[in-house]
């Protein structure tokens, strides 16, 4: 999937596209880059302005991926687009573990979501 027609882009100062903004109603629904709907409809400058204090630092968080035997991976985003969302297994950075990515649809769906606090380190629950 691509994003929808009727999503108006919102990009930075520097061209970075941050997001989307979905017409709905008298208002408009921000979305960010993972697809994802971060509100209820805003007037266009609020819209705008949570786009803007977004930003794309949430992508460099870590996420987990829910895996088809149901247990979920700790991993990273490798990359963003409107065709799929690629991720890694968070490897702390060490160049001496094989490298495992998947490739999601955009937008991904329950698959992926935020590392939730109650897990330690390794992505292990506690």
């Amino acid at each position: 999937m691509t994003s929808p027609s009727d999503w108006i882009e919102h990009r930075r100062g520097d061209g970075e596209l941050l997001g989307w903004m979905r017409p709905h109603g008298d208002g408009f629904v921000v979305i960010d880059l993972l697809g994802r709907e971060r509100s209820g409809a805003l007037d266009w400058f609020e819209a705008e302005t949570l786009l803007d204090d977004l930003g794309i630092g949430y992508l460099a968080d870590a996420y987990e991926l829910r895996l088809e035997t149901g247990a979920w991976l700790r991993v990273r985003i490798t990359e963003v687009s409107t065709v799929r969302v690629r991720v890694k297994r968070d490897d702390w950075g060490d160049i001496t573990v094989p490298n495992v990515e998947f490739t999601l649809s955009f937008p991904p769906n329950d698959e992926l979501r935020p590392v939730r606090a109650t897990h330690d380190q390794l992505g292990h629950p506690t």
